[in-house]
């Protein structure tokens, strides 16, 4: 069924404003999928504040010029697609697309705009498996141990030697400065006083 020119025109608009919002934009393949499948793949990604539209290649493009996204060429949308809107993570649409697609083979990444940029379908699919902020968060946490842990497991720990590397780098960038310890600065000459 044909869209009218106003639906046309609704769609592009709220195509628009999606990206517009979104951290990210991730495109999908997703024939094949039964209306079930669809259905529990929104679910998901409605948990994780991102969601799944689907639109012409044509208003899609329409309204990413409108948003002021970078170019989306034909070739970045083979088939039909979906847009998945991730609206907080920038990760979620992509990493829930990539986990269902392991259990149906009709999903497929084929790439997406994401800060500014066009990701190609390998940097969308390397999005999917990046880690979320929060778990990032998390793995770091575990690495600060305990004040009461012993100084000898302390120093084997991975933060310790996060911390002795960004001391390197300080360490080499105020030696490599153009004015050291050693060679003091000469004081400026004193201003003739006025009459």
């Amino acid at each position: 069924m044909a869209l009218s020119r106003s639906q046309k025109a609704a769609q592009i608009t709220d195509l628009k404003e999606k990206m517009s919002k979104a951290s990210s934009v991730i495109f999908t393949q997703y024939i094949g999928l039964t209306v079930a499948d669809i259905t529990k793949l929104r679910s998901e990604l409605k948990k994780e504040h991102a969601e799944m539209q689907v639109a012409k290649k044509s208003l899609i493009q329409i309204a990413a010029k409108e948003a002021k996204l970078p170019e989306i060429s034909d070739a970045m949308l083979p088939g039909a697609v979906a847009c998945l809107f991730s609206m907080k993570e920038p990760t979620a649409g992509a990493s829930i697309a990539f986990a269902f697609a392991k259990t149906h083979a009709q999903v497929k990444l084929v790439g997406g705009v994401f800060s500014g940029s066009i990701l190609s379908k390998t940097e969308a699919n390397d999005l999917a498996v990046i880690p979320s902020k929060l778990v990032l968060l998390a793995t770091f946490a575990s690495m600060c141990r305990s004040p009461l842990v012993s100084f000898a497991s302390a120093c084997s720990s991975p933060l310790t030697g996060f911390a002795r590397l960004l001391s390197e780098i300080a360490k080499n960038k105020a030696s490599a400065s153009p004015v050291s310890a050693a060679a003091p600065v000469e004081a400026a000459p004193a201003a003739a006083p006025t009459v």
